[in-house]
């Protein structure tokens, strides 16, 4: 995560509109009859359990509203704690991330899963502990705008991924920032997001040459922040929950799809998608 500034976040110039390669999608799904009416309509996430884990959501910013559960979660010689009383965010991260799926999807159900401190830091063995924590209360999407670089943890994460996948819930992570693997923004059974231009936020783009899949606002967006406030930052961190709240939308409308599914859905109807094998 950063401010804004000239250079674009890692993974995002595949959805620059110099880069921006057109996506061919086969009947039957075709974006002229896959609609976007079909796919999410007038639903507003009802009933979608959606979980951020991240540096904690402040449930006072009116952005924001209520919050349907939390876990703070620390890790000391080995020993997991798990604190579910009501907490507040450490950096101002997660709140940016509830808030724009919150507009985007202002009836489900966000719950908050701490796993980073107040320098927006925190151990992969915390984020895989939060994510799995997460699995096990059957969320049905979990938004995860952060990631470890840190090859130890390839194994693990690939585990849980998988498991979240086998699941039916769909993990949608921030690819990194910088050049280089970060885990588990890059496996195939997770929605991978980068920022792409524009401010729309629900226009989204998809990506022919993986591993980031979906493009999404991240540019020079304003969020909420800390203290009832807003900033206005960058980063494929702030795309990702743009992801998520549309997915929200579409699983409350059609209960039970796979992540498969999902990710064809969204596949389908992204801008740069269409039927005809030329643009």
């Amino acid at each position: 995560m950063s401010s804004y500034s000239d250079s674009l976040p890692a993974w995002s110039d595949a959805f620059t509109s110099e880069a921006l390669a057109h996506v061919h999608t086969p009947a039957p799904l075709d974006p002229a009859t896959l609609s976007h009416d079909w796919a999410r309509g007038d639903s507003a996430g009802k009933g979608v359990r959606v979980a951020i884990i991240d540096s904690g959501v402040d449930a006072g910013h009116p952005d924001i509203g209520a919050i349907d559960g939390y876990v703070a979660i620390q890790e000391e010689k080995g020993k997991f704690t798990y604190d579910t009383t009501p907490h507040d965010d450490d950096y101002g991260h997660g709140t940016a991330c509830a808030g724009i799926i919150r507009k985007l999807a202002p009836e489900c159900e966000i719950y908050s899963v701490k796993v980073l401190g107040g320098n927006l830091t925190g151990r992969g063995v915390v984020f895989a502990s939060g994510l799995r924590w997460a699995i096990d209360q059957g969320m049905h999407v979990c938004n995860f705008s952060l990631s470890t670089n840190r090859s130890e943890f390839f194994g693990l994460f690939h585990e849980l991924a998988d498991l979240a996948y086998f699941r039916r819930i769909s993990l949608v992570c921030a690819a990194n920032n910088v050049p280089g693997a970060s885990y588990p923004s890059l496996y195939g059974v997770v929605l991978s997001v980068a920022a792409h231009e524009g401010h729309d936020p629900e226009r989204f783009d998809a990506n022919p040459t993986p591993p980031v899949e979906f493009g999404a606002p991240g540019l020079d967006i304003r969020v909420p922040w800390l203290q009832n406030g807003y900033i206005t930052v960058t980063g494929n961190s702030f795309a990702t929950p743009h992801i998520t709240g549309l997915a929200a939308r579409i699983l409350a409308k059609h209960p039970g799809l796979t992540v498969f599914q999902l990710k064809t859905i969204l596949y389908a109807l992204a801008a740069n998608a269409s039927s005809d094998s030329q643009p």
